[in-house]
């Protein structure tokens, strides 16, 4: 069979063909010789649908995969690097084989719909359907740029005049063969939620019988004994010095899982809604249709640092917002009112104004404590007499930017006009479940509402648009539980829930509810939310969104698509900043990964900038009063700031970006390296922990060139500027001298001309 495919190929050579590779078939009408192989081949290639069986390629220049229609279910065969092995599925699709009508159990019969199907050159889509119920499923592969990964997604459509109940339907399902002694590693990471754990970044073995599940929600619990909640991303790599492998993210910022399990000669998972509690099932009325989350799967060869430089760059590239890194000065450099914490007033804000932009800073965020109440998203009259568009246009006068801290689907007891009181009817029938009557708001958390109920919506939308544009805002940033956990309603759009297996808990002044449905629930509010943000976007270009949600809870590419940076962690220490930046740059750009540098203590210079530093390697949020600050330390902070403008900020937004030291610990050295490849510049940011023992240290950087000869020049002087080759600094290393522990260093260097 093969050798007629390559027949045909040589055969045709050079004719105009409309698909990017030659499309093949199983029809056995192939082996009646070569000549008539070559013209069915041909002929099929030129056809405008695809017959049953075909295998058809989607590529970028670093990811090959090969797709066959099957007359009842879809494959994705292999994937691969150029000139590299592939990797073979041998699982066809698990497309659902029933679905629920008037509570009985209906089995679906897919076949394959040539006639709907479509492959063109950066797009395969093969339809499916049923007659009985009639049902049209869209199996969709797409390389949205011309490197990295491709996308994929199952799209299904009730075309009957009944409501339907869908059980889980996963985004991927695989099978990889492997012969058993091939060795095997995965890479994954977790969230910086609340705070990052002692761990963060996982590089474990795959032997016979590995068996792992990571899952990812808007609400992530860490508990010391449980597996914490991760980033919706994993690498699978070949051990051995050519890393080859393949990785798959998810772009949702519900419910997720993502599971692998190894036997002698394969590797099996999948990919998608997270269906634990079970069982899962969504409602489909007449006419409407059911989206799995889309993922990304892309081939990987060199190891996690290369994987990262291309999936960090296609992030910025097919999910990024364009107007966002058409920015040169992004990201900003930010002053956060939290360092007034609630006590935060007008005057106060001011102060902080003034005091930033004569520092440098770009932005000043109003943080919690400006509102009258939770729920009530107007300025508190006694701290801001004359509301917040006087502090908005004072920003913007001192040449800054605004931006405000709301957590704008909590509800209380506000009374005033325009407030989301819990006890209005309307609001709580919104609410994810019933308020006991001696139930308080906390300071800034209230009572998480339904997005996915349309009035909710609809009023989340108007509220969202009313603050941004009475306030003046450049940046809105969302905080809290945004997207419910679970709802125990049962006239919301979502799945009621098993009232036999329900739990309502109480945790930081909200009741949480899990149940069956918790799935569902999230899935309808985390499409309202991207529903809402995407008209906010539309209605307001230039506006910058931030992720936050309690620090790090919602670190993930769905966000990353709908939003412009993120919040990390929620503790402040140069330690936590360093190691939840560590992780998470793995797979997102740094451009995107907020630190907040809180108070610490500072006795001596250097700790200063080691503080500073350690929150400076993506985007600044300086959450303290800077008023506060010592002469000294408004020199040394103004005089970094601008280095930052000057210097880091254009190898942050687009250099490559290396880990060239174990993760941080705060008592070892470590060290980030970003590498321009186009400009030959770099930059190393140096930290010695607090051991005492090791005043010097060596650092093998990455990615250079090893013929060609290199400048070094180190900011703070702590040793003499100096030329090397690039096999040395790849080899022997970079030597960093420090005497004082819990200091840091900037060696910036460039290749000679």
């Amino acid at each position: 069979m093969n050798e007629l495919f390559d027949l045909a190929e040589k055969t045709f050579a050079g004719i105009p063909q409309k698909y990017p590779a030659a499309t093949y078939t199983e029809d056995p009408i192939i082996m009646l010789r070569p000549l008539a192989a070559c013209c069915v081949v041909w002929l099929l290639c030129s056809a405008e649908l695809l017959a049953a069986q075909t295998t058809v390629p989607l590529q970028t220049a670093d990811t090959t995969i090969q797709l066959q229609a099957g007359s009842k279910a879809p494959q994705l065969l292999t994937i691969s690097s150029p000139l590299r092995p592939a990797w073979h599925n041998g699982l066809a699709e698990q497309l659902i084989n029933s679905v629920e009508i008037d509570g009985q159990e209906t089995a679906v019969n897919w076949q394959f719909n040539k006639g709907a199907s479509r492959i063109e050159a950066h797009r395969v889509t093969f339809v499916y359907e049923s007659e009985s119920p009639r049902l049209r499923l869209s199996w969709e592969w797409q390389s949205r740029a011309a490197f990295g990964p491709v996308e994929h997604q199952i799209h299904i459509e009730n075309l009957s005049d009944r409501e339907l109940w869908l059980p889980l339907q996963d985004s991927i399902q695989f099978n990889w063969s492997l012969k058993p002694d091939v060795g095997l590693e995965q890479i994954y990471i977790e969230k910086g939620a609340n705070t990052p754990s002692e761990v963060g970044t996982h590089l474990v073995a795959v032997p016979g019988g590995y068996k792992w599940r990571g899952t990812s929600s808007t609400y992530a619990h860490p508990k010391a004994d449980e597996p914490r909640e991760i980033i919706p991303w994993f690498l699978l790599e070949k051990s051995g010095d050519s890393k080859d492998g393949w990785y798959i993210g998810i772009e949702f910022s519900g419910r997720t899982q993502l599971a692998i399990e190894r036997s002698t000669e394969s590797l099996k998972g999948s990919a998608g809604l997270n269906s634990d509690p079970e069982p899962f099932r969504t409602r489909l009325e007449p006419g409407d249709s059911f989206d799995t989350p889309i993922v990304f799967l892309g081939a990987s060869k060199g190891g996690p640092d290369a994987t990262g430089n291309v999936l960090r760059r296609w992030v910025r590239t097919v999910l990024g917002n364009p107007l966002t890194w058409d920015n040169p000065k992004y990201p900003l450099l930010v002053n956060n009112s939290w360092g007034g914490g609630m006590n935060v007033s007008e005057s106060i804000a001011r102060d902080m104004i003034r005091d930033a932009s004569e520092l440098g800073l770009e932005m000043f965020h109003l943080d919690a404590g400006w509102f009258r109440g939770v729920g009530d998203w107007y300025p508190n009259a006694n701290k801001f007499p004359n509301g917040l568009v006087v502090v908005a246009d004072d920003a913007h006068q001192h040449g800054m930017k605004f931006g405000l801290w709301v957590d704008w689907t909590q509800a209380a007891f506000g009374t005033e006009p325009g407030a989301l009181n819990a006890r209005d009817p309307k609001v709580r029938d919104w609410m994810v479940t019933d308020l006991p009557p001696d139930w308080k708001p906390e300071d800034f958390k209230g009572q998480t509402i339904d997005l996915g109920v349309p009035a909710a919506k609809e009023w989340a939308q108007r509220e969202v648009e009313r603050i941004v544009d009475d306030y003046h805002l450049d940046m809105l940033e969302h905080d809290g539980y945004l997207v419910t956990q679970g709802c125990d309603r049962t006239d919301h759009p979502h799945a009621p829930p098993d009232n036999w297996n329900k739990c309502i808990y109480k945790a930081w002044g909200s009741y949480f509810v899990d149940s069956s449905n918790s799935t569902d629930v999230s899935y309808h509010a985390v499409r309202a939310y991207y529903d809402i943000y995407s008209k906010l976007r539309k209605d307001h270009p230039g506006l910058l969104l931030e992720v936050c949600d309690d620090g790090g809870r919602m670190v993930d590419f769905g966000s990353a698509a709908h939003a412009d940076y993120f919040s990390v962690t929620d503790t402040y220490d140069p330690l936590s900043n360093r190691r939840a930046f560590y992780d998470a740059s793995h797979v997102l750009p740094s451009a995107m990964l907020e630190n907040y540098v809180e108070k610490w203590p500072a006795p001596r210079p250097e700790n200063f900038l080691y503080m500073l530093r350690s929150g400076m390697m993506g985007w600044l949020a300086v959450m303290m009063d800077t008023t506060s600050w010592t002469s000294e330390q408004h020199a040394l902070a103004k005089d970094e700031f601008q280095l930052y403008k000057k210097d880091l900020r254009p190898l942050i937004r687009d250099a490559d970006l290396y880990h060239i030291s174990l993760r941080p610990d705060g008592i070892r050295w470590d060290a980030i390296e970003y590498f321009d490849p186009k400009s030959s510049h770099g930059v190393v940011y140096v930290f010695r922990g607090s051991a005492k023992s090791e005043s010097t240290h060596n650092f093998e950087l990455k990615g250079l060139a090893a013929t060609a000869a290199y400048q070094l020049h180190f900011h703070d002087h702590s040793s003499h500027d100096r030329s090397v080759t690039g096999r040395e600094l790849l080899t022997t290393g970079l030597k960093v001298t420090l005497p004082n522990p819990q200091s840091s260093e900037l060696i910036f260097f460039e290749a000679k001309k």
